[in-house]
């Protein structure tokens, strides 16, 4: 469960700036929700905020039952090892690794075995149809199978939150909705805690929940009606 009480994350720099001004919400394990808003609403940061890779100026974030904001760095950065995982829009591969090899760094670096990291990295290429792909370098691969393998390096911890930053903003309309209709499949199958950023209302229909900032605050917060199954 993500708690999040009175959060806000202001920056200092020629002018002080609120990203996120007093946000309080809760979203239960096992939730998929949407985070909307215009450009400068605080989602990337709220986002950043929930995985733990910046604090909060005031207030808490609890996710699994550890309040991230009294955490240090490295303990932040344990915590995202095992219980966070995230797909963005850029992708975020390593141009010189095959998709195989992308995928199975995060278990590389965590010391895994070597055989258990050729069957979990096997097996998160087959569960997103990448099977046939897994030798082939990021610039030989289309748009939409790159972030076919962002989210399988994703799911390869077994993290149970998954947050995605615009994670169809580079894509055409028939690719990002199969990486729609692949995170509603993660969810579904897997009981993953999925939060997506999204200017999209077409992604946000995939949610069954949507949060809506505006300055940094929630403006609305509702349930989508008809989310598609």
């Amino acid at each position: 469960m993500i708690e999040l009480r009175d959060v806000t994350k202001t920056f200092d720099g020629k002018a002080r700036v609120t990203a996120v001004a007093g946000v309080t919400l809760t979203i239960p394990d096992g939730d998929m929700v949407a985070v909307m808003g215009p450009s400068g609403s605080g989602k990337s940061t709220l986002l950043n905020l929930m995985g733990g890779l910046d604090v909060p100026s005031s207030g808490s974030i609890t996710v699994a039952g550890r309040d991230l904001a009294k955490e240090s760095e490295k303990g932040r950065s344990l915590f995202r090892r095992s219980h966070v995982s995230y797909v963005f829009q850029a992708y975020h591969l390593m141009p010189t690794l095959t998709a195989s090899q992308n995928v199975a760094l995060p278990l590389h670096l965590a010391g895994r075995p070597r055989r258990e990291v050729e069957a979990k990295t096997a097996e998160v290429l087959d569960e997103v149809g990448l099977a046939a792909r897994a030798g082939h370098l990021p610039d030989e691969l289309s748009g939409g199978e790159r972030q076919r393998v962002a989210i399988a390096r994703a799911l390869v911890t077994g993290a149970p939150l998954l947050l995605a930053d615009e994670p169809t903003g580079n894509l055409d309309s028939a690719r990002g909705q199969e990486i729609l209709d692949l995170l509603r499949s993660i969810h579904r199958e897997r009981g993953t805690t999925v939060v997506m950023v999204t200017h999209d209302p077409r992604a946000a229909s995939v949610c069954e929940r949507r949060i809506e900032l505006r300055d940094g605050r929630v403006e609305a917060d509702h349930a989508v009606s008809g989310a598609r199954p």
